[in-house]
């Protein structure tokens, strides 16, 4: 019994660093913040001033997903988000 299904490759393509939005970070970074009781503004503001990630919880994964990212790449797109928002 030959069935086309079973000689074909499939393809499988994992989630990337890459693929993960600063967007995306940042919103669960802030959710997980939130979770814990913090004012996820402020801690976001003091990580990006201070590069200090004990600014940011682990919970959820969320000092170790902002850690993926450059300061100033989360910088450009608060920026340019701001000014796209605004207009």
């Amino acid at each position: 019994m030959n069935d086309d299904k079973f000689d074909q490759t499939m393809m499988f393509k994992v989630k990337t660093e890459e693929d993960i939005s600063v967007r995306e970070v940042l919103q669960n970074v802030y959710d997980a913040l939130k979770e814990k009781g913090y004012n996820p503004i402020n801690q976001i503001v003091g990580y990006l001033l201070s590069a200090d990630p004990a600014y940011i919880t682990s919970h959820n994964n969320a000092r170790a997903l902002i850690k993926k990212l450059e300061r100033d790449e989360v910088l450009e797109e608060l920026v340019s988000t701001y000014l796209r928002e605004t207009k």
